[in-house]
């Protein structure tokens, strides 16, 4: 009661100043639904629009978080570039709300759901290898799934998503860390060129050579306009070594020794995230082990030392790996009532640290988990190689390549619509909480970025772009002076 008494004071005094986003307009149905309908006249066969309730368009507005789905007027499946451009051009005259989905994996809302008109990327599903360049052209409507299964009956891989389900466009646009981080970096490094359809309708290849697009994309999400396509670098893959084991909240002290173990060790090979979790009063430890080769090198021995409750680690192909760590059975669509993510940044998971972002899921966890009993709560640390940022140029993010930050990603899951606010609420002071415990630890982490895939609604975009912001303010000014991107969810500069 003592912390439902403390949020309903703290929200009426203002002090809660991250709220959901306001609806961008009151659009009149009927405006809505005469936009639906030029769109559909003046597309080609090869895209299709949607009306409530065809089974077609419920499956383009669905999301991973049932609460932020929202009654669209219409879906619209783009079939190419070409059409793309069309409704985009649309869109922008009648100045009509919409949003873009590939995934649907966000939990902040409005992101990528809307009441106006929701482009499904669904058709953009082409996965195609160019042997002569060592490239792979991925459609922006896939998630990493088939991918990484059209990829490994050639005996090749991206650096892409680690979860299976988790769509290819999200994780690019907005960094992408993975199980190849440490080799390669981030997703975004890993890209040679985007096919763009621009805000005014004109459909563009963006290399290197395109300096601000280039900057911009590569973190900047949706604000310049709606990828088509990503070609991506490829990699040798062979056989890798990895699974989950679980751990007692009794092994605290021996997961904190061997994670800052094996955060000094150097074998780029070797990727491990910790988990931990809160759900109906029970504490426990995940840890995912991932090592790209048939058999570790050592690396892993303290955590393998630990008395494990359960799981399970073997030698098996990158593809059957990345199946093995998701919903089952594979391909299992997941959904939840609520969720929502927030993060935090650390230059080390140093014991000090780490025994914060501990209490820190025991604290709330429990005070959650007394408000609505279906409450899990979940944090995950994940170290990379400290020269992860040193495989790309200038990029939206990271705005600071110099040294290494690792992202700390918390997790709520909730069933009592009621809670919503006090579940963001709890996870800003859990951010704040770990950020002060790494700049108390010495680490210089005041300002570091975070993680815009994992930031929670109402973050200051100074907080994940630092001083990126006036320069991707210029550019999107640049590219979308009608503010064709302003109508559709998201970060917006």
């Amino acid at each position: 009661m003592a912390l439902i008494t403390l949020l309903l004071y703290a929200l009426s005094l203002g002090l809660l100043s991250y709220a959901q986003p306001e609806p961008l307009q009151n659009y009149n149905s009927s405006d809505l639904l005469a936009t639906c309908n030029k769109i559909s006249a003046a597309i080609s066969g090869a895209s299709q629009v949607f009306f409530p309730p065809s089974p077609q368009y419920t499956l383009d507005i669905r999301h991973s978080t049932a609460s932020i789905i929202e009654e669209s007027a219409c879906s619209v499946e783009p079939g190419s570039a070409e059409d793309l451009s069309v409704i985009l051009c649309i869109l922008g005259s009648t100045r009509t709300p919409f949003a873009v989905e590939g995934g649907g994996r966000t939990t902040n809302p409005g992101f990528s759901s809307t009441t106006g008109v929701q482009i499904a990327m669904t058709r953009f599903n082409e996965t195609k290898v160019n042997s002569d360049s060592g490239t792979v052209d991925v459609g922006a409507g896939l998630n990493w799934d088939p991918v990484y299964q059209t990829l490994a009956a050639i005996g090749l891989t991206v650096a892409g998503g680690r979860i299976p389900g988790v769509g290819v466009a999200g994780t690019t646009l907005g960094g992408g860390y993975g199980l190849l981080t440490s080799q390669y970096g981030l997703t975004l490094d890993t890209v040679t060129g985007y096919e763009l359809v621009l805000p005014n309708g004109t459909v563009v290849n963006v290399t290197s050579e395109d300096e601000d697009l280039w900057f911009g994309l590569r973190g900047g999400l949706n604000n310049f306009g709606i990828v088509t396509k990503f070609t991506f670098k490829t990699y040798p893959q062979g056989n890798v070594w990895g699974g989950a084991r679980l751990y007692a909240a009794s092994q605290q002290d021996a997961i904190k020794a061997a994670l800052l173990k094996f955060q000094q060790q150097n074998d780029t090979k070797a990727e491990a995230s910790v988990s931990m979790s809160y759900t109906s009063g029970k504490f426990l430890f995940t840890i995912f082990y991932f090592y790209d080769g048939p058999t570790p090198s050592g690396v892993y021995d303290d955590f393998l030392a630990i008395n494990s409750t359960g799981g399970n680690v073997s030698t098996n192909s990158f593809y059957d790996y990345f199946l093995s760590v998701g919903p089952q059975p594979p391909g299992a669509f997941e959904s939840v009532a609520f969720a929502d993510f927030h993060a935090a940044s650390v230059t080390q998971f140093s014991p000090a640290v780490f025994d914060v972002i501990v209490d820190q899921i025991n604290l709330w966890g429990a005070r959650l988990s007394a408000l609505d009993n279906t409450t899990a709560v979940e944090f995950a640390c994940q170290p990379f190689a400290q020269g992860l940022f040193s495989h790309g140029s200038a990029s939206a993010y990271p705005p600071d390549r110099s040294h290494a930050i690792f992202p700390v990603s918390f997790t709520t899951e909730w069933t009592n619509s009621t809670l919503n606010d006090t579940m963001a609420y709890a996870l800003r002071n859990i951010s704040s909480a770990v950020r002060d415990a790494a700049v108390a630890d010495g680490q210089d982490v005041s300002h570091a970025a975070l993680y815009p895939n994992y930031a929670i609604y109402g973050t200051p975009l100074e907080d994940m772009y630092g001083g990126n912001v006036k320069r991707l303010r210029k550019i999107r000014r640049e590219i979308d002076p009608e503010d064709v991107m302003g109508l559709a969810g998201g970060w917006k500069f």
